[in-house]
């Protein structure tokens, strides 16, 4: 039998090493959540070779006192906590004691600090041992080089990947930090190569036209919601611009960039039929709140939380960028750059929190260093709206699925409803038809074009989508009912899911052992396309695991949708598209189809002239 013994700390050490020091990212992130801690206003990393030769971090912030230095290199030494109920409310990123001991357990480290304006002093430790301690000079801050990462533990060193793939993970820990704390100047380079500078002024879009560029930038809306529990900002960018993966969306939870899977689904419910399938927004979110709300001490890597009141704050993400995007024109226009000298500024000001805007020791940790030229966006050339040029525009009576109520009953508010949807999209004069499938239409702001089917789609889909959450549902019942067959398996989920198919007017009951009598459906599925159109809703119903009504009832609308519109190459009379046009200006979200393709792309007048040579510059 083995005996138990206890681990004398330097081994210890090593072993938490491999929880806490995974890669060079993770000494970037440890080192850098510490320089944030100590208040600093400018932190600058350099590392090499992907930071497997060398991570060096120096900071302006407070310091640690000489007599202080050795305790940081003691496992779980902290000056985060003091007490068990301080883990209930973490105000600092880092706060567990792992850090510093750890990575000096499997690098070269050294440490020169200074406190308070004191003669600083400067620690060498390998390995986890103190091997050396001399005086150093009274710099307001710490300076940590971190050299030959996992040189004592070459099994360690085997799993580290390429050192672009190194790069690339440390550069996504700088970007991370540099767009939760635009007040600090943040310096990244890489073998003497700048990758990253922000200026330290609290602008968020500075930061994110250093990370994102202009494009992104050109498209990004401010958000600014508060509650009584939350203070949520940031910037959510336009639908036309996004990514095949969900790593651009990026949320802060009291500063923290946390990785919280039902907050990334809030952010995406926002984005629901604004956005083809598979393709994801770019969003920088930051939620202030109480700190007793929200647990921390999850994992070593901190990247996760709990939520006390996570319910209500999924909501009020997802209703704050619904509104923000509900406010904007989202038609993709053939050049941006054309139709900045008409728009109105595109930004509002958005208040830092308040523990962003305190006033920070003005102090340099780059001496006799030039600040780069840092671009700056010219945010008061860019627009948002354009001035609505109202047009008389001929009524035409179009046939729908449901009788119009007679003027008089229709209530003012969604009489007012109608008319601020059809203020997001000018008057538009249909011109023709392209190969019997997009609509060309076009006014004073120029071309147009329209896919006739997306259109139909999103007008069809909101229609469906209010008649399944109507509570008296037009259901008709079948005289002669008719039976359709299942697999097994399919009969196992379809048993689970017949609450859920009632609720939308559809009614099957058991017919022997795999197959079911369908006996009522909803009156708007389409004539002769019964049984089908049920097997494709079964089948959506089947890919979503587990009953859900509210899924369930969007699949439904989105087939149906799919199914009641025009397809291509089918010619239509004026009269029908001018019809089709008014209808799509009355939708809530006019600019996509249900599954988030673009309806309307346009084409500026200004970028016309310029195709023609009527305009040079």
């Amino acid at each position: 039998m083995n005996t138990i013994i206890q681990l004398d700390e330097h081994l210890s050490n090593k072993i938490a090493a491999g929880e806490v020091v995974e890669r060079p990212a993770s000494v970037v992130k440890e080192l850098l959540e510490n320089a944030i801690d100590a208040g600093s206003t400018e932190i600058d990393v350099a590392v090499e070779e992907g930071g497997l030769s060398s991570i060096v971090i120096i900071d302006n912030g407070h310091g640690v006192p000489e007599d202080e230095v050795e305790l940081a290199f003691l496992r779980h030494a902290t000056s985060k906590i003091k007490k068990e109920s301080d883990l209930h409310r973490i105000e600092t990123l880092g706060f567990r004691g792992e850090a510093l001991p750890s990575i000096a357990s499997v690098s070269k480290l050294t440490i020169e600090t200074s406190a308070n304006g004191n003669a600083g002093v400067e620690l060498t430790y390998q390995g986890g041992r103190l091997i050396g301690r001399t005086k150093a000079k009274a710099r307001q801050g710490t300076k940590i080089a971190v050299r030959e990462l996992f040189f004592n533990t070459p099994a360690r060193l085997k799993h580290v990947k390429t050192i672009n793939t190194e790069l690339g993970k440390i550069t996504d820990i700088m970007n991370r930090a540099a767009l939760s704390r635009p007040d600090i100047s943040f310096r990244f380079t890489h073998n003497n190569k700048q990758m990253l500078f922000t200026n330290g002024r609290g602008d968020l879009r500075d930061v994110m036209f250093a990370i994102y560029g202009k494009q992104v930038m050109e498209k990004a809306l401010p958000i600014h919601h508060e509650t009584l529990d939350y203070t949520i900002t940031g910037f959510v960018i336009e639908p036309e611009v996004n990514r095949a993966s969900r790593h651009y969306m990026s949320t802060f939870i009291n500063g923290r960039y946390i990785r919280h899977f039902p907050l990334v689904k809030a952010i995406e419910q926002a984005y629901y039929t604004r956005l083809p399938s598979h393709r994801h927004p770019i969003v920088v979110l930051s939620i202030m709140m109480d700190h007793s709300l929200v647990d921390v001490n999850v994992h070593p890597s901190k990247w996760d939380v709990r939520l006390s009141k996570e319910e209500s704050l999924l909501k009020e993400v997802t209703e704050s960028i619904e509104h923000r995007l509900g406010q904007e024109t989202l038609i993709p226009e053939k050049s941006s750059n054309d139709v900045r000298k008409e728009k109105a500024p595109l930004f509002e000001e958005t208040p830092l929190p308040l523990s962003y805007s305190e006033k920070r020791p003005e102090v340099s940790v780059r001496e006799t260093i030039e600040e780069p030229v840092q671009p700056r966006y010219d945010v008061e050339s860019i627009v948002k709206e354009e001035p609505t040029i109202e047009v008389p525009v001929e009524s035409v009576q179009e046939p729908t699925l449901q009788p119009e109520p007679e003027p008089s009953s229709v209530p003012i508010e969604e009489e007012q409803r109608e008319e601020a949807h059809t203020k997001r999209i000018p008057p538009l004069y249909p011109i023709g038809q392209l190969h019997g499938t997009y609509i060309l239409a076009q006014n004073d702001r120029g071309l147009y074009m329209i896919d006739q089917h997306a259109a139909q789609e999103r007008i069809y889909y909101e229609e469906f989508h209010a008649l399944l959450y109507k509570k008296n549902r037009d259901v008709q019942e079948l005289l002669i009912p008719f039976v359709m067959e299942f697999t097994n398996e399919e009969v196992i989920h379809i048993e689970q899911l017949q609450e859920d198919f009632q609720s939308i007017g559809l009614y099957m009951e058991r017919f022997g052992q795999q197959a079911y009598r369908v006996s009522a459906h909803p009156t708007w599925f389409p004539k002769g396309q019964e049984e089908e159109t049920i097997r494709e809703i079964t089948n959506q119903a089947l890919e979503l695991k587990k009953p859900d009504v509210v899924a369930l009832r969007e699949e439904a609308a989105i087939l149906m949708s799919c199914k009641a519109a025009i397809k291509a190459n089918r010619h239509l009379r004026n009269d029908e598209l001018l019809s089709l046009i008014e209808r799509l200006r009355a939708c809530e979200e006019p600019f996509t189809c249900p599954h988030g393709r673009n309806i309307f792309v346009h084409v500026t007048t200004y970028e016309l002239e310029k195709m023609f040579k009527r305009v040079m510059n």
